[in-house]
């Protein structure tokens, strides 16, 4: 397996900002692995899908809000990405630009 089998476009208003106000309204894709048959149900519907000898990973992870996007005095673009607070000064983040940084005389 490979992270690219991973990677799909996902336009950003399909992406939940906030939960549903009620749980159960939470939305489930189930595949089929042998079909290949997809199907949009409703979280309550899980139980249905499982078997006895079914293992269930559960990820705590929560996503930050912490997207910060600019312009840089060149006019580029630049985002930053934390990924995670390490502690009260410090964190971690990815950077990325419109163009790669390049050396410049003092």
């Amino acid at each position: 397996m490979k992270t690219s089998d991973f990677t799909f476009n996902l336009p950003d208003d399909l992406i939940a900002q906030y939960p549903p106000k009620t749980r159960t309204a939470s939305r489930l894709l189930s595949l089929e692995r042998t079909s290949g048959k997809t199907e949009d149900l409703l979280f309550p519907n899980l139980l249905s899908l499982l078997n006895n000898d079914d293992l269930l990973v559960f990820n705590n992870t929560k996503v930050i809000p912490a997207r910060l996007l600019g312009t840089k005095d060149s006019g580029g673009k630049v985002e930053v990405l934390v990924e995670r607070v390490l502690d009260d000064n410090r964190v971690l983040a990815h950077v990325k630009s419109s163009k790669s940084p390049s050396a410049r005389p003092q």
